[in-house]
Parts: structure tokens; sequence; C-alpha cells
């Protein structure tokens, strides 16, 4: 007596999962320019790394004598594998199976790939295609009709996992219900460009609900969703959604009981870039480039940035200074000069959020006139936005330097700035209460008017004010650590890094306020 036969009823289940919806259903998923979940999760993860769990989840069919006839495996597929050798949990919907909907056990594995990362404290990876659930099948975004009332909420594992480890989802194909909501609860989301769209609700459902008729491109594509904050990032293939990912986790600790490791850099400490020097004109109305800036800073290549069609005059990306991860916030005075509007503002307190999270230090590159003015701002409530950012600001528990570059005025100004961080200033540097510009308009304007040529005179008023406003007497009251050299900037910040190091350690656990989507 053996167990072969049970043996072999098994080997022959696992087989039938691998087989997914069928080569013809694999062929069109080709054909639309998409890979199936089994080929995502071997292109994501290091070789043969994947440990799938619930192999032979799904519905069998079987004989009187309990003989399988035949298999139609869960459509969702989970399980522990590693990415640079650290541990992750994957999961997605397969949309060979019944267009990715979730079926029975389908449901539960994307449940329980939530469980699993919060079990082992390790990153997620949701790689998404499909939709929330299926009115034929009585099932819903809730579980089958009539679920106990004391059944646990689909989001408390979520919302658990959010202050625990990083999560990152990528949209690949199109993706509706309850799965986009998955796609936003995430510290990093990547869309697929051309394949992928993202929707609370699919075209045939607008139409009726409303009488519209678009297409889901023009309802929830990259083009939508890359300019609303809903996704981090555009990729232009599934190869490019996968790299981005890996990137994202290489900046982050396996969960928020550790730290980031610091990685090996052959680009100097002390490299001094002369192009710093010039690179703020003199000419206070001529923009600047804050990216190639921040790039003569940073170690070469290590620039990662997100979020960066939405609230474009705020930067936000991770990096790596000396080998030691790090976030980094800029002003690009390419559009609104810089200014904080509500998308900027919003932008800038969850990546605060995030960097407090995951014990990364901050440097704020500043080049701030405030808050956006005007009708369209007061009507996007930037003032609500802005000062919820200078509260993540004031509040955060990670080191900051601020290396005030160009402008530094008004409320909004108080967003770039830490309770106890390393203030470094530039010649260039201009700080007060306005903008010169606004400050002589506010103070002078009878004077302007009342003037031979108001033009020459708000001219000269402007010019003297801005002398004023040199950063040379804030570091003779010590109101700033020091006035430098722009090209000294990277040793200067190199040797805060090591300055802070130790301290990093007193960071490691979880926050207070967890991570709001």
């Amino acid at each position: 007596m053996s167990w072969e036969e049970e043996v072999k009823e098994i080997a022959l289940m696992a087989e039938k999962a691998k087989e997914q919806g069928g080569p013809d259903a694999i062929r069109a998923q080709h054909e639309k320019g998409r890979l199936s979940v089994r080929e995502r999760i071997d292109r994501l993860l290091d070789p043969d790394s994947f440990q799938e769990h619930g192999r032979l989840a799904g519905s069998a069919t079987r004989k009187d004598d309990g003989t399988l006839t035949d298999f139609s495996p869960a459509n969702y597929i989970t399980g522990l594998g590693k990415i640079e050798d650290r541990p992750v949990t994957v999961g997605g919907e397969d949309f060979t199976l019944k267009g990715g909907s979730p079926n029975a056990a389908g449901l539960r594995k994307s449940v329980y790939s939530e469980e699993l990362a919060l079990q082992y404290k390790v990153p997620l990876i949701r790689l998404l295609e499909g939709g929330g659930g299926s009115v034929a099948s009585g099932k819903g975004n809730q579980g089958p009709v009539g679920s106990p009332v004391y059944e646990k909420p689909r989001f408390q594992s979520i919302a658990r996992l959010l202050g625990t480890a990083p999560v990152a989802s990528a949209a690949l194909g199109p993706v509706a219900g309850f799965p986009a909501a998955r796609f936003a609860a995430s510290h990093f989301s990547v869309m697929t460009k051309e394949t992928a769209q993202v929707l609370i609700a699919g075209p045939a459902l607008v139409s009726r609900a409303l009488n519209t008729d678009l297409t889901k491109e023009e309802l929830g594509g990259a083009a939508i969703h890359g300019k609303n904050g809903v996704c981090s990032s555009i990729a232009k293939d599934e190869e490019d959604a996968f790299d981005q990912i890996r990137r994202f986790l290489s900046y982050l600790p396996t969960n928020v009981w550790g730290l980031t490791e610091k990685t090996s850099c052959d680009d100097p400490i002390d490299r001094c870039e002369d192009k710093l020097l010039s690179m703020v004109p003199k000419n206070r109305r001529q923009p600047f480039d804050m990216r190639k800036l921040i790039k003569a800073v940073i170690d070469k290549s290590s620039f990662f940035e997100m979020h960066k069609g939405y609230g474009p005059s705020l930067i936000t990306a991770f990096a790596r200074l000396n080998g030691q991860a790090v976030g980094v916030i800029g002003n690009d005075c390419r559009y609104y000069a810089g200014a904080m509007g509500a998308n900027a503002a919003e932008k800038t307190r969850k990546f605060i959020e995030l960097c407090d999270l995951f014990h990364l230090p901050i440097l704020n590159f500043v080049d701030e006139p405030g808050f956006m003015i005007g009708p369209d701002s007061e009507k996007a409530g930037t003032i609500r936005y802005g000062t919820s950012a200078v509260a993540a600001a004031v509040m955060s528990v990670v080191p900051w330097a601020t290396i005030v570059v160009k402008k530094a005025f008004g409320v909004a100004a108080a967003a770039h700035f830490s309770e106890s961080g390393y203030v470094l200033a530039w010649p260039s540097a201009e700080m007060g209460a306005l903008p010169v510009e606004g400050g002589v308009a506010v103070a002078f304007r009878r004077q302007i008017a009342e003037a031979d040529d108001p033009d020459t005179m708000r001219a000269k008023l402007e010019a003297d004010l801005a002398a004023k406003q040199s950063p040379l007497p804030r570091g003779e009251s010590f109101s700033v650590h020091d006035v430098i050299d722009p090209r000294e900037t990277r040793p200067r910040l190199c040797q805060w890094l090591d300055w802070i190091g130790p301290g990093l350690e007193d960071l490691k656990g979880p926050v207070s306020f967890g991570f709001r989507p």
C-alpha cells in the first residue's frame, strides 16, 4: 500500500494550475501586448526563488469514486520570493481565467497575499489586472452574498500592511473595482503606458449610470492617473515596470523595524562640481533646472523620482548620498515659479510621511516663493493642503538637511524645514516673509503709483529689497548653520550623514500615524 495515486493527482492538479486559462487564453493575452501572471512573477523575482502558496486552490470535479476528472485553478497567484536576495511577497490576478475577476479561491488568495506579507513582515508586490467581482457568480467585493456581518473588514490587512512594510503595485492591464483600490493603497504604484487602465468602474457601468460613453483609456489611462497622483510613475512596458519596482524597493528597508542597507559608492565624497557655482542665475527672473542641480550633488545615477506629473512644482525622489538612501524634495521653478499648489502640497506631505515611516533622512533643496495664489488656488483648497504639508514637516521624526538654493518665502517655506534640521544657504538664497516682487507691490503700492516713472521706481525698490535679503546676515546671526560655496554641498551633506548615522538606529519601529494612501 502507498499514496502513489494521490500523489499523482496532486501532480496533475499542479500541472493544470500552471496551464492557467489554457494556450488560447495565454496567446490572446500575448496578442494584447501583455504577459501572463506567471510570466510576470518569473520576470520580476530572482530566478527560481518563487515559492507558491495555494497551488491546488481552485475547483475540482470528480467521479463518484473520487477520481479527478477536471480542475479549474484559482485565478490569483501568490507566494514568497526574492528580489536581489531580499524576501518579498508577490501576488496577481490571472487575466486568462474569467478576465481576472476573482473566483472563490482567487478571492481568498488575494486577501491571503496581504496577510502573508504581514505575517513575515516583508514587502508586498501586486501585479494587477482584473476586476473586483462578478455579479453572475453572486460574488462581489465583500465575498459571497450573505457572508457574516462579523467577517473581518477586507481593507484591514491592507491598512496594517501600509504601516509595516513597503507595498508596490503595478497596473499591467485593465484594473477595476477593488483591485483599483489596492493599486491606490500602495507606497509606489506604476502603470504601463499603453496597456493599463485603472478604473472605479468600466465603460459599461459608466454608460448605464451616467449616460456617458468613454473608453477605458479615456476613463483611467496612464495619461489621466499620471497627473492626478493615483500612480507614482508610468512605465513604457511591463519590463520597465518590474525594473521600477525593484529600484523602488532598493531604497527602502524590508520593514519598519529595519534600515535600508548602505551600498558601496565609488562617487567621491569630496566631489565638487564647478557647474554648481553658476547653475542658479543672477537674473532673478531666469529659471534653472533643479533636477540637474540635485543630480550634481547626490550619488551619480541614483535619482529615482516619483509623481513627476502630479504637483509638478515640487520634486519628490529617492536618491543615495555616499551609498546612504535618502529622500529628496526640491522646488521646480519652471512650474509656477516653484510655488506650492494643492497637489504639490499633498504630494509633499505624503512623501515626508513615507520617509518618516521607513526612516530615510530628507534632503530639501529650497526655491519656494510661497503658496500658489489666485482664484484657482483658492478653489483647490491650497491653504488646507499646504498647512497639512507644513504640519508633516514640523512633526517629521527623521533627520533633515535643508539647502536654501534660491527663494524661501511665506508660510509654505515652513514645509522645507524641520525643527532640528541642518540648514545651509547658498549665496543665491533669498529669505523673508514675501518675495521681493510681492513685498514691494504690497508695501510700496502708493509710492509706486505716485512716481513719475512707476516701472523705474518699482525696479529700484525691488533691487533695494533684494539686497537686504542676502543670506550673509543670516549666517552672521546664526539663523542658518552656514552660508557655503555651492560646490561644497556634496561633501557637507556627506559629512552630515556620517554625523546622523548612529541616531537612525533609534528610529526603528512603526510610527504613530501609519500611512495614508
